[in-house]
């Protein structure tokens, strides 16, 4: 008689490991990433009509959208109204659009003023630094971080968005300067937040809260490593403490 060998039945499949479901982008910062981009790669290859467009956007810092007709066109509102059409299946209200378009505006102008003579890093860094982390990487945590971390205090505590920008430029100016980059998707959202009731107080907590959390690199000598140490001010209590 011939014993028969039980079939040992085949190992079940692994189950598919869970996906971490990606966040879409609100319709502000996806026109804007989108946007900026476009230019982004237009002015690193030199193409005259991104160079053109640039030189437009930067006399637009600080300026009213309704007082700069000359950049209709330029700063991506039109990719707002699409976006915003596309996920929520209808037109964006008048105060939103309003918020929106003034928000994209100043991002956009701020981010032509941080490309500027900048041929060969982007400036731009879709989920990049925030607004804190781009200033803690401007400073070296000696005495000369004392200006930096003011002008940071300063536009914290801005009382309307004209002022906002003002102070914003400023500070991406020093972020030029160092080619330090910035995620001007999220600033654009930022700013749209901060034009919101209690608004400014969120915007504010969140660059504080980026300030504070950002880690240099690890240092390398014994020299960096007493930089990296030096504690920092609370730059978000100031900002409170000056509203």
């Amino acid at each position: 008689m011939t014993d028969t060998v039980p079939s040992i039945p085949a190992p079940a499949e692994p189950p598919n490991a869970p996906q971490t479901p990606v966040k879409e982008l609100g319709p502000l910062r996806q026109a804007v990433n989108q946007h900026v981009h476009t230019l982004q790669i237009g002015y690193l290859g030199d193409r005259a009509e991104a160079v053109q467009a640039l030189a437009r956007l930067r006399r637009g810092v600080g300026r009213q959208p309704t007082r700069t007709p000359d950049l209709w066109g330029l700063v991506g509102v039109e990719a707002f109204h699409a976006a915003y059409l596309t996920q929520r299946r209808h037109t964006a209200p008048e105060s939103e659009a309003l918020r929106a378009e003034r928000a994209a505006h100043v991002a956009i102008t701020l981010w032509a003023v941080h490309q500027q003579s900048n041929r060969s890093r982007r400036m731009h860094v879709p989920d990049g630094p925030s607004v804190g982390t781009a200033v803690r990487r401007l400073m070296s945590g000696t005495d000369a971080d004392d200006p930096v971390r003011k002008r940071f205090v300063r536009a914290g505590t801005s009382s309307t968005l004209d002022v906002l920008a003002q102070r914003l430029r400023d500070l991406v100016t020093l972020m030029r300067t160092a080619e330090v980059p910035l995620d001007y998707g999220l600033l654009a959202e930022q700013l749209d937040q901060w034009q919101r009731p209690g608004g400014a107080g969120q915007v504010r907590q969140a660059w504080g809260r980026s300030f504070h959390a950002y880690r240099p690199p690890a240092p390398r000598t014994t020299q960096d490593q007493g930089i990296s140490a030096v504690p920092l001010v609370s730059a978000t209590n100031e900002m409170r403490e000056n509203e």
